[in-house]
């Protein structure tokens, strides 16, 4: 069974998109979904440096555009894609990704509702003072018992004992003059606490916009960030991407119902490698492939080919 799984924050890289405008009509695509992106697609995705590509409300569109984009690549017809794909899931920004994926709603309106998403959270992190913090390995129990005393929230649970801390400033540095046994901690470069309520202004935000989105339920199977479940009704799915800017990231739960549901390969949209390099630690015998550039479409079709059939979903 093939499952394709789309990226969040953090995984833009400056000139992500330069080798896939070699390809014909990406530029075309692009230029016609930076109205309802709100950016110019092409100019961040060539030319724009890691700072400018950090910021929100930059990143966050640009990921759902380039998994879309990438994604039409892969599967120019999308009838056929979705009696080939057994299963799709994203991680927090690439939730939305996935449910465009899986029908739920057009690449406008997915671009429409990142668009807001990313304003909405950048003007949260904005208005205090807040971070990230990743924390690897040591005692669960532990750990879980360090973030609750320091009035940290586990935003991002990633399976394999790495939990993303997040809160204010101060309480982040009380984690780091007292961390939990044999864990390593990693400073996050991002804008604020995402996935906590924090963010609680941005979920408003997208409840304002969600009545304006046409949406249907998945045409294929979509896990959910907040309990790794299958979800079908197209309204719940948009309700739960609307709160899951404000809650946590349970992409640990993905990959439990990823390997539940039999999944015998994983291909991650670009700009792809964070979900397959912790699928691979986490989910034990299953192919894998990071859809980088276009120089990797040959080997997901060879993947395609051997792991999906058209009764997948039919």
């Amino acid at each position: 069974m093939l499952v394709i799984v789309a990226p969040g924050q953090g995984a833009q890289s400056p000139g992500m998109l330069s080798p896939w405008l070699e390809l014909d009509g990406v530029a075309d695509r692009l230029r016609g979904w930076q109205d309802a992106a709100g950016i110019d697609l092409v100019h961040y995705g060539t030319e724009a440096s890691a700072e400018e590509i950090k910021d929100t409300a930059v990143a966050q569109p640009l990921l759902v555009a380039t998994g879309l984009m990438t994604a039409r690549e892969l599967f120019p017809d999308e009838e056929q894609a979705r009696r080939l794909v057994g299963a799709v899931a994203g991680h927090s920004v690439g939730e939305i990704t996935a449910a465009a994926g899986a029908g739920v709603f057009g690449a406008t309106d997915a671009l429409t509702f990142v668009r807001e998403r990313g304003r909405a959270m950048a003007a949260a992190a904005a208005a205090t003072e807040t971070g990230m913090i990743a924390v690897l390995g040591g005692d669960p129990e532990e750990v879980a018992a360090k973030l609750a005393e320091h009035g940290l929230v586990a935003a991002n649970n990633n399976g394999g004992g790495q939990l993303v801390a997040a809160g204010s400033l101060e309480a982040l540095e009380a984690l780091r003059a007292d961390p939990p046994a044999k864990a390593k901690l990693v400073a996050l470069k991002v804008a604020g606490a995402f996935h906590t309520e924090y963010m609680a202004p941005g979920v408003t935000r997208l409840a304002e916009l969600a009545p304006s989105l046409k949406v249907s339920d998945p045409r294929l199977s979509l896990l959910s960030n907040k309990d790794g479940e299958v979800v079908t009704s197209g309204a719940e799915v948009l309700d739960r991407l609307v709160t899951q800017v404000a809650n946590p990231v349970r992409w640990d739960l993905c990959m439990e119902t990823i390997a539940r549901l039999g999944a015998t390969c994983v291909i991650e949209l670009a700009p792809a490698g964070t979900l397959t390099a912790l699928l691979k630690r986490n989910v034990k015998g299953v192919a894998t492939l990071a859809l980088k550039t276009p120089a990797d479409l040959e080997k997901a079709r060879e993947l395609i080919a051997e792991h999906a059939t058209e009764e997948t979903n039919g």
